[in-house]
């Protein structure tokens, strides 16, 4: 079985966002770059049917030379080979072509994916990628055994969870529980070592006609500051939950 995942390499959640001065564009200086969490979960999952499977694994992304450094620890952490298409992801429906692109000249069983990046939240490629395949969609996953030409998948609903069978060749979005957090892999010295060697191969887009670009960036408004209301003051409180926060 040959399996691709999708990785985004998007900031650290403890990096301080900053937009340029004409907040045309997110400010990349001083980031640290790390592999899209749920991607991240996406990635164990595959390398654990690796193991268990002899399955392939490769990795794919959409970005700039800066993003090898993101992809050489996916390959520490398991996965044989990595596919980056040289362009810089402006929109989901071009991440998309590229990535289906990939998967139809690899002819990959499985394709995985975390459900969203962080960065922007989109949720979108995911789906967009088994459309342009013709592929069924399983999103959301929490939970995927695959036995043969059928995958099993348990993804969170409203109010619970529910189990699907799907045949292979399939498209999985997943997210934190697909495998247990404490699961996640930690490349060791030798996957680290060996990640310098294995392949990364750099394609040309294909893909151009850019749909969407970006006006403008704001920042969310800083909070105000907390107002401490005694006890017995009730009429106070019901003031100000009035008067300045208008929820009642």
């Amino acid at each position: 079985m040959k399996i691709l995942v999708c990785i985004s390499s998007v900031p650290d959640t403890t990096s301080k966002i900053n937009f340029t001065a004409d907040k045309s564009a997110f400010d990349k200086n001083g980031i640290q770059w790390v592999i899209n969490p749920y991607d991240e979960f996406a990635l164990t999952k595959a390398v654990k049917l690796q193991e268990s499977q002899g399955a392939t694994v490769t990795i794919a992304t959409v970005g700039d030379a800066a993003t090898e450094a993101v992809m050489r620890k996916a390959l520490a952490i398991g996965a044989n080979d990595a596919i980056r298409v040289n362009a810089e992801p402006k929109d989901s429906i071009t991440v998309a072509k590229e990535l289906a692109k990939i998967v139809e000249e690899g002819g990959y069983d499985l394709v995985l994916c975390g459900k969203e990046s962080i960065d922007y939240n989109g949720a979108a490629v995911p789906a967009m990628i088994a459309q342009l395949l013709n592929r069924p969609f399983v999103n959301a996953c929490v939970g995927l055994e695959v036995n043969g030409a059928e995958a099993t998948a348990v993804r969170e609903i409203e109010g619970g969870k529910e189990t699907l069978t799907v045949k292979i060749p399939a498209v999985i979005a997943g997210q934190k529980g697909m495998v247990e957090e404490k699961d996640l892999i930690i490349p060791n010295m030798r996957g680290i070592m060996s990640a310098r060697t294995k392949p990364l191969t750099v394609k040309e887009p294909t893909e151009t006609d850019v749909k969407v670009s970006a006006v403008s960036f704001d920042a969310v408004p800083a909070r105000a500051q907390v107002k401490l209301v005694s006890a017995d003051n009730l009429d106070e409180l019901v003031r100000l939950l009035h008067e300045e926060a208008k929820v009642i």
